[in-house]
């Protein structure tokens, strides 16, 4: 699934070097380990019942993860499945990344466990934005004349 906007997917600037984007594309070895690191946080998010007050009760979901080429920074896209804004939980979120960290090491097998470092996801709004403006009544009349003519 895409990320929404093209803003992040044109791997200027310091977070698309973060996110892991290159020119070329990630390698078959960043996909494996931003994978890996993608499960482990969504187990860690699913079984832990974390201190922050920000955070109890709260469903968190790790959509993605894009990791650098050199496996030292993770960018993990997170959405929260109860509500629509992650913005609010993202300091929170970067208070316990120490401690995610920690459960990567434990749990990895890397040199290195990765920073870890947290965006919102905001596919699912982008693509509930598209639907709607699919389903308005212009765009759905000049639809209807492309299927006429």
């Amino acid at each position: 699934m895409s990320r929404g906007s093209n803003r992040r997917s044109d791997g200027k600037g310091p977070a698309g070097r973060l996110a892991g984007l290159s020119a070329s594309g990630p390698s078959q070895r960043q996909l494996r380990v931003a994978e890996e690191v993608r499960r482990v946080l969504a187990e860690v998010f699913a079984r832990t019942e974390f201190r922050d007050p920000e955070l109890s009760g709260v469903t968190i979901t790790v959509t993605e993860v894009r990791i650098s080429p050199d496996l030292k920074h993770a960018t993990a896209f997170v959405s929260d499945l109860g509500k629509g804004d992650v913005e609010k939980l993202l300091p929170a979120l970067k208070r316990v990344a120490p401690y995610l960290r920690t459960q990567l090491s434990h749990t990895l097998r890397l040199r290195i466990a990765p920073e870890i470092h947290f965006q919102p996801d905001t596919a699912l709004d982008y693509a509930m934005e598209v639907d709607a403006l699919l389903r308005r009544p212009e765009v759905q009349r000049d639809l209807d004349e492309d299927e006429e003519g």
